[in-house]
């Protein structure tokens, strides 16, 4: 289901979107390089940009299509030297999962395309739901009300900046579908 080369970019988006975003995670000020912010950047901000492909890929692989999770090694790049020179404003596409038929090319069918486009935001609903859950029980430890409260908020604006229906988005898609 998942090959060794897909494993390899999961790792590497990982390693590289938590260096991107640990900065806003900081927690000790004045150290140059602190691992456990990075690994804290990396458990709050990979798992909703990565489950979100996954479940593009997942649901692509269901109705019968390939599919293959790819790190954008171009676009991780950009994210990092904009972090490096310290951009007010970061915006990179970390991944993407490429589609064909199992034939070869061909033509999917628009409600499929709609619903494999659907899977990934769906997916970042969800997860924005299980922290808001969680955060209305009154968690008490302050890491782990930091962990949830930033999974609930990256997955909320992904859900609504993918729903856009601007064309690349997945929304586009989605409405598309719809349409077709």
């Amino acid at each position: 289901m998942i090959s060794v080369r897909e494993l390899f970019d999961i790792v590497v988006m990982t390693l590289a979107v938590g260096y991107i975003f640990m900065d806003l995670f900081r927690l000790r000020a004045r150290v140059a390089f602190d691992w456990r912010t990075l690994w804290f950047a990396c458990l709050v901000t990979a798992p909703a940009l990565i489950l979100h492909e996954l479940a593009h890929k997942f649901t692509a692989l269901a109705a019968g299509l390939q599919a293959t999770f790819h790190a954008a090694y171009l676009w991780l790049g950009i994210g990092i030297v904009l972090k490096l020179v310290h951009a007010p404003f970061i915006f990179f596409v970390p991944g993407y999962v490429s589609i064909t038929c199992a034939t070869g090319l061909c033509s999917i069918p628009p409600a499929i395309s709609g619903l494999v486009a659907f899977a990934g935001p769906a997916l970042n609903l969800i997860l924005y739901l299980v922290s808001w859950a969680v955060l209305r029980q009154r968690v008490r430890s302050k890491k782990w009300f930091a962990f949830w409260f930033v999974t609930k908020r990256i997955n909320g604006f992904l859900f609504i900046l993918n729903m856009l229906p601007l064309p690349g988005f997945d929304g586009f898609k989605v409405f598309q579908a719809f349409l077709g």
